[in-house]
């Protein structure tokens, strides 16, 4: 009988955060948190990166070298290409414009 996998325990946390907050506060998110079926320390923990990723998705300002700035202000300024697929797309009447032809038979 092959033996089984030892199972592998997760990274162990090293760090904390404190936060200071209102008994109102506190009982709001404890409500979510049992909602979740979850702790109120990985509530917290996980809204809270999910909050931190979205500002970091956000963000607007970038630093490019010298050469690919220039390419990216060139494509920036370029005249759009003509895509006649696109065109059609966006001139015809659609099943979503209540004015498909099909229906009206």
């Amino acid at each position: 009988m092959p033996k089984a996998k030892p199972k592998q325990l997760p990274a162990a946390k090293d760090t904390k955060v404190q936060i200071r907050l209102r008994a109102a506060q506190k009982t709001l998110l404890a409500r979510a948190a049992r909602l979740r079926r979850t702790t109120l320390s990985n509530f917290l923990l996980d809204n809270a990166c999910t909050a931190a990723q979205q500002v970091l998705a956000e963000q607007v300002h970038f630093v490019l070298p010298p050469d690919r700035w220039e390419a990216f202000c060139k494509a920036l300024d370029a005249r759009p290409r003509v895509r006649p697929a696109l065109k059609k797309l966006l001139t015809e009447a659609s099943v979503f414009d209540g004015r498909d032809p099909a229906a009206a038979q």
